[in-house]
């Protein structure tokens, strides 16, 4: 089964930074870990010579629809991750020549990207290992596509962290609805043969 890793907006204003750091109502620290232990990830996988895809986030007001802006207006939110800005950088993990990298443009799900899921067809790609933030953000919206364009998932647990709901809580819906693999940065990313998903989600989702 061809497998790559997707890392999803591991940019400084989800990062690190005064935009991160106001916006995560958790310690800090835990993004820090997050980063460290994807970049780790993305170490491994190149490693064993799989495909590292990096999509990356937008927030220019130019980008954002009507009921994007709505809500910023309402809820005082700031923009983030403007093109071209520090926080738009990634953090941790930097792309090498000939790996790909896709841009969202105000929106969470990586499928939106222009030539996303064409690339994954192209390479024949049947498995995404999603790393990266948000896991009650992002990483779901781009699971759950994945998901229904028939694509198998694997969610690393220690590589990710929930922005408005609890990280447990998460992994335990994606397990049962996506059909979603709970891994970490160092543990088997496919399921083993034979291997029953199920008996994982515990264990994972309480790690």
């Amino acid at each position: 089964m061809t497998t790559a890793l997707v890392v999803v907006d591991l940019q400084n204003d989800f990062c690190v930074g005064p935009t991160a750091h106001a916006r995560y109502s958790g310690d800090p620290a835990t993004l820090e870990a997050v980063a460290t232990r994807t970049a780790l990830a993305v170490d491994r996988a190149r490693a064993r010579d799989m495909e590292v895809i990096f999509v990356r986030f937008v927030g220019d007001a130019e980008h954002q629809g009507p009921s994007w802006l709505r809500r910023d207006r309402i809820q005082n939110k700031p923009l983030k991750c403007r093109e071209g800005s520090w926080g738009a950088e990634f953090h941790r993990v930097s792309p090498l020549p000939g790996e790909r990298v896709f841009t969202k443009r105000a929106c969470f799900d990586a499928f939106l990207s222009t030539g996303f899921e064409q690339h994954l067809v192209h390479r024949g790609v049947e498995r995404l290992v999603l790393a990266g933030l948000y896991t009650d953000v992002c990483v779901d919206s781009t699971a759950r596509t994945a998901f229904q364009k028939g694509f198998h998932i694997t969610v690393l647990t220690d590589c990710t962290t929930g922005r408005h709901l609890p990280d447990a809580d998460v992994l335990r819906f994606m397990a049962r609805l996506y059909g979603a693999h709970l891994s970490t940065h160092d543990h088997p990313w496919v399921p083993q043969a034979g291997e029953e998903d199920a008996c994982q989600v515990s264990k994972a989702a309480s790690a």
